[in-house]
């Protein structure tokens, strides 16, 4: 006679979480404590010692300001971030009502989102190079002599946010999309009862309806701008001033041999982006709202 081992119901739900928990642990939280390990060592990456240096590599970091100089190249992606933000929601915000063709221009939005970043940043090589797509539209309205897109440090940072921009738009636009068609419909029905306009509807129904998930998209925001990496680096490997943080910490490691000091510089990074994100959510908490 057999007897069958019978868990608890209160188990279910964590035998469904054991396998991604694990898996987040071994890809996530175990390589992030051994980048803390590496960043207190002096490590080429490739030698099988490593000598212990203690708070050295964070030392020299702070002694050098001219790694934090590339921080400026992130404020390109950030503004480039909030008038992503700024198209998402307002394309998420017109879609979400009766319009048109709108699983058309949802399909439109969202496909760039879905194309490899290889692929974008080969299309957008030719988009921007000279004689380009972009020089040929701009001679049909008179533009005779267009800027070198990538070529001049004085412009390239704002093409290569404006492809992050293309990129990236339908991300967010999926997460207000979503958001918004979560409020209920009767809530529309009533304030336009009321006289309520669109512009009445979205901000004293839609804004504070979907306001956790503004805030994430800051978050994802900010992170992003701080941490632009793909599109700089496929495109000109950080050339003509297009030099981010991640792409400085990349050649700092796999270029100079200096894993530990790109170790803790990824550190530094780590914890901007999380005294960033307690700022941002000291600044705008995520308060239950109330529709009724």
């Amino acid at each position: 006679m057999t007897h069958r081992l019978r868990l608890p119901r209160s188990a279910t739900p964590y035998l469904f979480l054991a396998v991604p928990i694990a898996l987040l642990g071994v890809f996530t939280y175990l390589p992030v404590v051994d980048m803390f390990w590496y960043s207190v060592t002096s490590w080429n990456g490739i030698s099988p010692t490593r000598t212990y240096v203690g708070l050295d590599n964070y030392v020299e970091i702070l002694t050098r300001p001219e790694l934090f100089r590339v921080f400026a190249v992130s404020l390109y992606y950030l503004g480039a971030s909030f008038v992503q933000l700024g198209l998402a929601l307002y394309f998420a915000t017109v879609l979400s009502f009766n319009v048109r063709f709108r699983n058309f221009f949802k399909g439109v939005l969202f496909f760039p989102y879905l194309i490899n970043g290889v692929a974008i940043a080969m299309i957008f090589l030719y988009f921007f190079q000279p004689g380009g797509t972009l020089d040929t539209v701009l001679g049909w309205v008179g533009v005779e002599r267009p800027p070198h897109w990538l070529g001049d440090p004085d412009v390239v940072n704002y093409s290569l946010a404006g492809t992050s921009v293309w990129r990236y738009l339908g991300l967010n636009f999926v997460l207000f999309l979503g958001a918004i068609q979560s409020i209920p419909a009767h809530l529309y029905e009533a304030a336009e009862l009321d006289g309520a306009n669109r512009w009445h509807q979205f901000r004293h129904i839609i804004l504070p309806g979907i306001r956790p998930v503004v805030g994430l998209s800051f978050i994802l925001a900010i992170s992003g701008s701080l941490a632009a990496f793909e599109i700089p680096y496929i495109m000109l490997m950080g050339a003509n001033g297009s030099r981010t943080f991640v792409i400085q910490t990349v050649e700092m490691a796999f270029k100079f041999h200096k894993v530990g000091l790109a170790s803790a510089m990824a550190v530094v990074l780590l914890v901007i982006v999380l005294l960033l994100t307690w700022v941002q959510r000291r600044v705008l908490p995520d308060e239950k709202v109330t529709l009724s």
